[in-house]
Formats: C-alpha cells, structure tokens, sequence
C-alpha cells in the first residue's frame, strides 16, 4: 500500500464471525465517516470455518483503506491481535472485539488519552454504572478473580485487563507487539506487562460495555488457559525472552 499512512488504524481480530461482522463493520465505517482523520480497518481472519472471510472479502472490495489477513489455521485471538498490530499503518493503532462490546464511538476516549499516554486501555471495572448489559454472575465473578491474580503474579496496577478495546501509539508499541509470545486469550496482561516493563505511559479508562452472550470465551477452558499463560509470561521474563529496552523510548 501507497501514499500517507493514516492517523488510525482499527484492527479486528475475528473467528466465525460471519453472523456479526457485517453489522460491526457497518457501525465502524459509520462512525469513521464523521470523523474528520484518516483510518484503515483490519480484518484478521483467525481460521474461521464459516463464512467469515468470505463475508470481509465482500465488505473490502475496491477499498484500499480496508484490509483482510488471513490465518491459515485457528491461532487464537492474541495471534490475530499482534498480526493485525504489526501490519497496521496507522499513527494509532487501536483493536476492538468483533462484536463492538465497547462502541466504537468509546475510541475517542482512549484517542484522547493517547495525546498525553503511549497506551490506553478500556475498562469495565473502573465505572461498573457504565456496563450497559452484565455478564452471568459466575463469568464476572471470575473475571474479578483473573484479575486479582494477574496483579499478583506480573504487579500490573490495572482494575481490567481483558477488556478487547485497547489503543496504542504505533511506532512507540510496536517492540512490545513484536515481543509478545501468548497467542490466545491470555494475551492483554502480557501486552501490559510489555509495556510497562519498557517504561510506557499506559492509562485506563472507564468505557460503557454490554456482554454479548455469542462471546467466544468458555468461562472454565479459557481460565484456565489465561492463567497458564500467566506463568508462561513470568518464565519467559525469567529465561531472558523480553529485551529489556525498547530503542527510543525513554
């Protein structure tokens, strides 16, 4: 791709979401088409075995500012996120969940924050009064539980960590994009970690969310997973996987 890059790029990891995307797709162009900045949208494709694919090649068609990545086989979300990072253009490089929990119209808040922060991340559990929609109690008790756990083992501040609406500085994040390692659910705290580990500036902001019950999460399986990913973080930090020094960031 030619000419200027744009102020933002949306990324959009997405598996078997053949059902939703159309209309979440729709709400973003929407929303860019009042902005008065440059954007491209990313769709990365995560080994869907619907139509999901077929549904981005239709929506990108003879549009240069939008853009399909493909897996060739199911990689997990934190996989897709990072592609779509690394191959963003984007001043801001901001991802968000296939089914727009956090409305799209929510970016100004963290773009905001980006003129004074390196990251800004979205959150749940800062503001609960702006929660439009509950998860089940048993899916928020164990989020609250994660989250405990995630500020013990990497002594990450944050109320929310796994909130999918997160935005970046591009060129000030990429090192910590090209570090990362976890591929699945359990991705967001070592994104943080990254980034804090690399003294970047990271703020948290309370962003209205409504829980879709079509979520791709298994509360049990992928708990479990997050929280092994957690000790893959510590190790990888203890086996000297993390450079210790992003270039140009003080």
């Amino acid at each position: 791709m030619t000419g200027e890059p744009p102020d933002l790029s949306i990324i959009i990891p997405a598996y078997n979401e053949e059902a939703r995307l159309p209309r979440t797709l729709a709400r973003i162009q929407d929303y860019l088409d009042a902005q008065n900045f440059s954007a491209e949208v990313i769709v990365v494709d995560d080994g869907s075995t619907d139509r999901t694919a077929e549904t981005s090649e239709k929506w990108r068609a003879g549009q240069p500012s939008r853009r399909l990545l493909r897996n060739e086989r199911n990689r997990g979300k934190g996989f897709s996120v990072r592609r779509g990072m690394l191959a963003a253009r984007g001043r801001v490089a901001l991802f968000t969940d296939a089914d727009l929990s956090s409305p799209i119209d929510e970016a100004k808040k963290l773009l905001e924050a980006l003129a004074e922060f390196d990251v800004a991340i979205g959150s749940r559990a800062m503001n609960r009064g702006l929660i439009e929609v509950h998860q089940s109690e048993m899916r928020e008790r164990a989020g609250m539980i994660f989250n405990f756990i995630v500020r013990i083992m990497t002594r990450l501040p944050f109320s929310d960590t796994q909130c999918g609406f997160k935005a970046f500085r591009r060129e000030r994040c990429r090192r910590i994009f090209e570090q990362q390692r976890v591929e699945g659910f359990g991705f967001d705290p070592e994104v943080l970690f990254l980034a804090e580990r690399h003294g970047l500036r990271i703020a948290e902001i309370p962003v209205r969310w409504a829980d879709d019950p079509a979520t791709k999460v298994h509360v049990v399986r992928d708990s479990l997973r997050m929280f092994m990913d957690l000790f893959v973080i510590r190790w990888n930090q203890l086996a000297g996987r993390y450079p210790t020094r992003i270039p140009g960031v003080s």
